[in-house]
């Protein structure tokens, strides 16, 4: 497909970030499912999955990691099924492992043999999953937000099914509390459903709370991801409570290469130059794996 002017691209619904040229705003059929993908940049290709109840735009093109990115290599963003103007299927079978295999059937898509992958908060989960299944197509692996659902207890089960009875009524309450920066005052229940209808604004609530009923599906023994032949980059901010699984996954796989983010929250951590500069230069350092 040729390149398109940033006029056309903008006038075709695709994007247009500051500094960035037009990219490529296609789909393919993925077993089924249409998901929907841009690309710009040359160089390594690098494959990046977005978070619960994000988009391209918000999680990749608006926090600047994708221009970023796109400066010295091949950059790819999806749209996760159950999201954007990807395919949204309301059976939890269409989701768990079925949302990496979308990378992978992709990546033969477009006649790429390996890739660097890219994951954030839920997109983290999905990728860390993917690089156990599928090891051999992936240079590295960075995992944003999030280290991978190391394990399941009883309380997973109970957030889960919490979180996808709210998202079945069109709210985020429980998750905005769980993710909430840990050094600021609880937010207003205003606060709580402004942000929940920011977010789904145009969304499928059956759709995402299929995809929240399918975490269990994703579940990976920390001892099998520390394994992983690829080098590991983890990016996360200290307000954000996921960091203590990080800390696990370290512990179990000192190999990892670990960079927090002071003060950053799970929110507001990929829009920082932190981010981005941590995930740049660890791509630089491995063009080839």
């Amino acid at each position: 497909m040729r390149r398109r002017s940033l006029l056309a691209a903008t006038a075709a619904g695709s994007f247009a970030a500051p500094g960035l040229r037009a990219a490529q705003d296609r789909s393919f059929d993925s077993a089924g499912v249409p998901i929907r993908f841009i690309e710009d940049g040359r160089g390594p290709p690098v494959i990046m999955v977005h978070g619960y109840t994000s988009n391209i735009e918000r999680g990749f093109v608006q926090t600047g990691i994708f221009p970023a990115v796109a400066q010295g290599h091949r950059a790819i963003a999806i749209d996760a099924r159950g999201h954007g103007r990807s395919g949204k299927p309301h059976d939890r079978a269409a989701y768990g492992p079925e949302m990496g295999r979308d990378v992978t059937r992709l990546m033969d898509h477009l006649g790429i043999a390996k890739a660097h992958v890219v994951g954030y908060s839920m997109g983290a989960h999905i990728v860390a999953q993917l690089a156990i299944l599928d090891p051999g197509r992936f240079l590295t692996l960075t995992l944003g937000g999030a280290a991978g659902r190391l394990g399941w207890t009883a309380e997973d089960q109970r957030r889960v099914d919490e979180e996808s009875a709210e998202m079945d009524q069109g709210l985020l309450r429980s998750q905005f509390l769980r993710l909430w920066p840990r050094d600021r005052p609880p937010p207003s229940e205003a606060e709580i459903r402004a942000d929940s209808e920011r977010r789904l604004a145009g969304q499928d609530p059956r759709a995402l709370a299929a995809v929240r009923r399918s975490n269990p599906d994703q579940v990976v023994p920390v001892e099998r991801l520390a394994a992983v032949p690829m080098p590991t980059l983890g990016i996360v901010g200290t307000a954000d409570p996921y960091l203590r699984d990080f800390e696990r996954l370290k512990a179990a796989m000192p190999r990892l290469e670990l960079v927090t983010i002071a003060g950053a929250s799970h929110g507001s951590a990929p829009g920082t130059p932190e981010f981005r500069a941590a995930l740049v230069r660890f791509l630089q350092a491995h063009p080839a794996g």
